[in-house]
């Protein structure tokens, strides 16, 4: 498609504009991160209502996981031709849904129906943004956007922290939930009304490369077997999982019980430190970008990442008693390392040619999410084996042998990642040529 005559004056669209477009669309990211990370806040009131067990309650989480795993490469495949202003507004519709049925559920059944549907919805959030990005801004902007969007998503974690808990206190869980669900919808109306692909729609030149653009449309089937001939595809869809996994099941779930169980943390207590790992881990992220565009390089600095981790959360694991100094460094040290997992984006992307990015990087965020996804439940059913039978106020109480083993998982993780990252190519900050 040609681009439209331009008005007197315009060529590319001013920075504030793409980031006002960007913005909007990351509202529905916002929601996202919310929903990941509610249930970490409300544990004793789902146990309580839906009479969860460890495993059961990991797995009511993890289907968010689930869901919005099995859309990333449908989204990255359907961002590449339908584009995300589409996407994004069905998503945010479909998340009204399924935030409401999940706020209204009379059993586990349909809590966990409702929460497949938000993962679903706002699975597409995430490949919408960056394929905003490569229509609206320039291509060093890419990594460094990518990393705003983690500040974007975990500023909705932090409403899912200790100000979650204090409506809840106030409200109930259920009315909270509903609440939400009214604010997700104004968001979609939003993004439809302002929201839109390309800058030509608005009358400017694009940033998308133009060979990208008039490259010859293939089949969906034909678009898949091409991102996927890629080495890099692959070893960046197994490797972030082993950093977003460590973050995701800690702050996104079993850290507020391990902090009030095994540290004596009042419940608020524990939601903030979750909610403080994620803002550390959101920021941290933003830097890693623009200091491998210094360098030229993605491979080393992730491989630090991973490392460094990997040292860290040996300490949580294997080291019990710390003081409470001792372990907010280090939780904070984690989130810092496992900040870099946000170069598997901008990795994944300049691996493939142009045209394949969205669908690069819907496989890369399906990796990573692999990481809560598989981790929730199965630290929820390693503790569930080492359970002693203690229950306080009605939900299970785990002790440390039990959490070392759930969280030792991490660990094999972070070392198969290492050992992956040794097999990744190296795209030096640029983009692979159109084919």
């Amino acid at each position: 498609m040609s681009a439209p005559a331009l008005p007197p004056g315009k060529g590319l669209p001013p920075l504030s504009l793409a980031w006002l477009v960007w913005g909007l669309g990351a509202t529905l990211y916002l929601v996202a991160f919310f929903q990941r990370v509610a249930p970490a806040v409300i544990t004793r009131e789902l146990s309580r209502d839906f009479d969860l067990s460890a495993a059961a309650l990991g797995n009511l989480s993890a289907f968010y996981f689930y869901s919005y795993v099995a859309v990333q490469i449908p989204t990255g495949l359907a961002a590449d031709r339908w584009g995300p202003r589409r996407l994004l507004s069905a998503g945010a519709a479909l998340a009204t849904i399924g935030t409401m049925v999940f706020a209204l559920a009379p059993g586990i059944a349909w809590a966990n129906f409702g929460r497949l549907l938000i993962g679903a919805a706002v699975g597409v959030a995430f490949v919408s943004m960056l394929k905003l990005v490569t229509h609206w801004m320039p291509a060093r902007l890419f990594a460094f956007a990518t990393g705003v969007a983690m500040v974007v998503g975990v500023t909705g974690a932090t409403l899912a922290g200790a100000p979650l808990r204090v409506v809840v206190d106030a409200f109930g869980w259920r009315p909270v939930m509903m609440a939400a669900a009214i604010v997700t919808a104004l968001a979609g109306i939003v993004i439809w009304l302002l929201v839109r692909d390309d800058p030509q729609e608005r009358g400017y030149l694009s940033h998308y490369p133009s060979d990208a653009a008039h490259a010859v449309a293939t089949s969906m089937a034909a678009q898949l077997r091409e991102v996927l001939s890629h080495r890099n595809t692959w070893l960046l869809f197994l490797i972030p999982g082993s950093l977003s996994g460590i973050v995701l099941s800690f702050a996104g779930l079993w850290g507020v019980p391990f902090l009030e169980t095994q540290y004596g943390f009042t419940s608020r207590e524990a939601a903030l430190t979750a909610s403080a790992m994620l803002v550390v881990w959101s920021v941290s992220s933003v830097a890693y970008g623009p200091l491998s565009q210094r360098i030229g390089r993605r491979k080393p600095i992730f491989v630090a990442g991973v490392a460094g981790a990997m040292a860290l959360w040996s300490i949580i694991v294997f080291v019990p008693g710390l003081s409470r100094g001792a372990l907010l460094a280090t939780l904070a040290g984690i989130s810092v390392a496992c900040g870099t997992f946000v170069l598997t984006f901008a990795f994944a992307k300049e691996s493939v040619p142009a045209q394949l990015a969205g669908s690069a990087t819907g496989i890369a965020n399906m990796g990573v999410m692999l990481g809560g996804m598989l981790m929730q439940p199965l630290v929820g059913y390693v503790l569930d084996q080492h359970w002693d039978g203690r229950m306080a106020n009605g939900v299970r109480v785990h002790d440390m042998a039990a959490y070392q083993a759930g969280f030792s998982l991490m660990l094999a993780w972070c070392a198969l990642s290492l050992v992956l990252l040794a097999f990744t190519r190296e795209t030096h900050c640029r983009q692979v040529a159109w084919e």
